[in-house]
């Protein structure tokens, strides 16, 4: 008689998890041949083989105010899911990061008695650290990524394995510097400043019109500037052109890997968090920006505990890479640093000398397959 499939339910619910859950899957299967993976996730997911049950494109948000406009949809998945672990319960349920949604959904399957691996950890050590017995309660095994978390949620008596970090080792571009300018359309002998406005809708949003006149705002001082702006998993680059001036010298990059994009970027003014990690692995000098409601600003401002936002800076200890938040980030002031990494050699060469730092931290574990390891431990 055959042994019945293992059946795993995976969560991610936004562009950077959705890619972290599909390597994760990937490698699981190598492991696990006739393992049947349902999903809630997006584009990276479904590529992987996942059955999509609920599509993750309009759940990315950031911010208290953003989520409440949002939370109709949330809720409506929440509830699908939920309904599902009822319906069919899976031998474990993987919670990939979107910490609150993922926390609600971990209790109802304990409650169901289903294990549960939660993996990309929240930063409760950065902010609303009372959360940490709540994940205790809920989880049966913390993935985390990176070293220093460990002690964290050991010091709590929280199952933890450090798996190391899904980018290592796959950080990299897939074409030549040389192909890679001719593809996008610009000079090696003048200066490729990148733009990444972010991965959701909601920052997309917020960002990406002040991206682009601190690019109008640079050009008018380095006319021989270029710019690219790489389209992120899920989003339609019609609609972020939309958001764009019409003279806009940007160029739009859709339907290729925004490593590509980075190799041929001499500074890059990126969103913050995992783009901001990325950008280091490449290492390519950057600047870092947020912005939420300005209503969420001053209730995120009081719960978070550490100095740096910027998940590169929060890695390296230290600040690295400036970082511009709020009412900080402005055209003039971005467009400012900018021009410093392109123009000051010994501030570049400080900064590049910091990424290195980085990638180091990151060291070379395959963090993918190690908590594929751990996923099929929990599965036997």
């Amino acid at each position: 008689m055959e042994t019945p499939s293992k059946r795993v339910l995976i969560v991610a619910g936004e562009p950077s998890g959705d890619m972290h859950a599909a390597r994760l899957i990937e490698e699981l299967r190598t492991l696990e041949p006739g393992l049947r993976v349902e999903a809630m996730g997006g584009e990276a997911l479904a590529g992987a083989g996942a059955e999509i049950i609920v599509d993750n494109r309009e759940l990315a948000v950031v911010g208290l105010i953003e989520v409440l406009r949002h939370y109709p949809e949330i809720r409506r998945a929440l509830n699908r899911l939920r309904q599902r672990l009822k319906q069919a319960p899976p031998d474990l349920l993987i919670l990939v990061d979107y910490v609150e949604f993922n926390l609600k959904l971990a209790a109802a399957a304990k409650a169901l008695g289903i294990p549960v691996l939660f993996y990309i950890s929240p930063q409760v050590w950065a902010w609303r650290q009372g959360r940490v017995k709540k994940i205790g309660e809920r989880i049966d095994m913390m993935a985390v990524i990176f070293p220093f978390e460990v002690e964290f949620y050991q010091r709590h008596g929280i199952p933890v394995r450090y798996v190391g970090n899904p980018l290592a080792g796959k950080v990299r571009a897939t074409r030549s510097i040389e192909e890679n300018r001719a593809r996008f359309g610009v000079s090696g002998e003048r200066p490729v400043i990148g733009l990444q406005p972010g991965s959701r809708r909601s920052e997309i949003s917020r960002l990406a019109p002040v991206f682009a006149e601190t690019a109008e705002t640079l050009r008018a001082r380095r006319p021989d500037a270029q710019f690219l702006l790489p389209v992120a998993p899920g989003i339609d680059a019609e609609w972020l052109r939309s958001l764009l001036p019409e003279a806009s010298p940007i160029i739009v990059v859709d339907n290729d890997s925004a490593y590509n994009v980075m190799q041929v970027c001499d500074a890059i003014l990126t969103a913050c968090g995992t783009a901001t990690l990325e950008t280091a692995l490449m290492g390519v000098p950057m600047v870092a920006a947020y912005q939420v409601s300005p209503l969420t600003y001053p209730l995120l401002r009081r719960l978070i505990k550490i100095p740096h936002v910027a998940l590169a800076n929060i890695v390296a200890g230290r600040e690295v890479v400036r970082e511009f938040i709020q009412d900080a980030a402005t055209p003039e002031a971005m467009a400012r640093e900018l021009a410093r990494l392109i123009e000051d050699q010994g501030y570049r060469d400080e900064v590049r000398e910091g990424l290195d730092e980085i990638r180091k931290r990151i060291g070379d574990q395959n963090g993918s397959r190690n908590v594929a390891l751990l996923a099929r431990e929990m599965l036997l």
